[in-house]
């Protein structure tokens, strides 16, 4: 297969591109109801709607809840190729703070500790992060220790918009026509719900929503997300006796009635879990936010089952009415979607191959985009994006790791029109 010449400037291309995303405030907002979830996101998605008309992408549109679509003609003579997509969310994670993001960029890493933050000695190690050896000699960029990095997903992004580009400047690369899409709210379960598949016009589609090189995932967690509400009584402490219902305490002795070694800490592989996000409390009212996970089907029905039941354990003891849980399904293994269609994964694996990549297969302890459009009937694996540690300070993202993501995109491209 034709080598790609991705030379200095389109790695600079790659970096810059990846910088300007980043610095674009766009965490979602799982408190709200609107699409996308904060306002702040459409100052992503305009900056990236504009950014793919310059490029002169063609049939740039984006709709009134911020999904935006763009596509990269066909440049064969008799084009009678599938259409194939890319997908990419724009929106970062709630879980840790996304606005002001000051990117380092960390040129022929030698090794050894970062210093991210002078004023607080916030550092990124090797020896709490093993990873990093990976990448000796590469250019990492990082956080500067107070935010997150936002490489999920703009660093898929970044890889999907230059490939893009980078297949416009190259017209002797023969290939059929590829479906760019962007959507908000993936961070909170809701990137897919809104996304037009039929417009889109794909047969098959990837999300470069990945993390370390290699990996490809066409296995996820099937999903739900539950709130736990508790209602106390609260009266003056003085006179408390007998009649104050204390609702953080309940929350608390909540919290300790499910499962202790079923949490993300406590689990690998392919064992579900509980996972307590977020908790506020005070005498009157308490909530718990939970997602609940499992890759298999009847496990994650009982889970949801054991939930419910936790609640009217509570209830029975203090009394009904004191605890109500609301749990909302957000996604579904997307496994079985991919039955007598494993050539779709298997162009990604030949295409990362054909990059010089060894492919990682293997089940997402999460889940993507792709896992709801699997079910909208675009079936979608997820592709590396070179990310890692993501949703806290000590997230980072090797260039190199990007760069080869973009070559897997136009090795994709080749091989759609290669193969069919």
């Amino acid at each position: 297969m034709q080598t790609i010449d991705f030379t200095l400037d389109w790695k600079l291309k790659l970096q810059n591109r990846f910088i300007n995303y980043v610095k674009i405030f766009s965490t979602s907002d799982p408190e709200s109801e609107t699409t996308p979830s904060s306002p702040q996101q459409w100052d992503m998605a305009n900056f990236l709607f504009e950014e793919l008309k310059q490029l002169g992408l063609s049939d740039v549109s984006i709709d009134d809840k911020g999904y935006i679509y763009a596509y990269v003609p066909s440049n064969l003579e008799n084009d009678n190729e599938p259409t194939v997509g890319f997908i990419s969310h724009y929106d970062s994670t709630p879980d840790f703070n996304g606005k002001d993001i000051k990117p380092i960029i960390w040129d022929d890493y030698d090794g050894g500790d970062l210093l991210l933050n002078k004023e607080t000695g916030f550092t990124l190690s090797p020896s709490k992060f093993e990873s990093m050896k990976d990448y000796v000699g590469q250019t990492l960029i990082t956080t500067d220790g107070t935010t997150l990095l936002s490489a999920d997903d703009k660093a898929g992004i970044a890889e999907i918009v230059t490939a893009a580009e980078f297949l416009l400047a190259h017209p002797e690369i023969k290939h059929g026509r590829i479906a760019l899409g962007f959507t908000p709210d993936e961070e909170i379960g809701r990137g897919a719900h809104h996304f037009d598949v039929e417009k889109f016009g794909a047969e098959w589609a990837y999300t470069m929503d990945g993390g370390e090189v290699g990996e490809l995932e066409y296995e996820n967690f099937n999903a739900a997300g539950a709130v736990v509400k508790i209602h106390g009584l609260s009266v003056h402490p003085g006179y408390a006796f007998g009649k104050m219902v204390n609702a953080g305490l309940l929350a608390a002795e909540f919290a300790q009635m499910l499962p202790a070694n079923e949490t993300p800490a406590t689990t690998k592989g392919f064992d579900g879990f509980f996972h307590l996000t977020d908790i506020n409390a005070d005498v009157s009212e308490a909530k718990l936010q939970y997602i609940i996970r499992d890759h298999d089907a009847e496990k994650f029905e009982a889970r949801k089952s054991l939930m419910e039941t936790k609640v009217k354990e509570f209830n029975q003891k203090y009394g009904e009415g004191t605890a109500e849980v609301e749990i909302k399904e957000q996604y579904r293994n997307m496994k079985q979607q991919f039955e007598g269609k494993m050539h779709i994964v298997d162009i990604a694996a030949q295409a990362m191959k054909d990059a010089n990549i060894e492919p990682k297969i293997k089940a997402i302890r999460g889940g993507t985009d792709g896992a709801q459009l699997s079910y909208m009937g675009l079936p979608c694996p997820n592709i590396f994006a070179g990310g890692l540690n993501f949703h806290g300070p000590y997230e980072y993202v090797p260039l190199e790791s990007m760069e080869k993501a973009v070559k897997v995109i136009v090795n994709i491209a080749k091989a759609v029109k290669k193969q069919a």
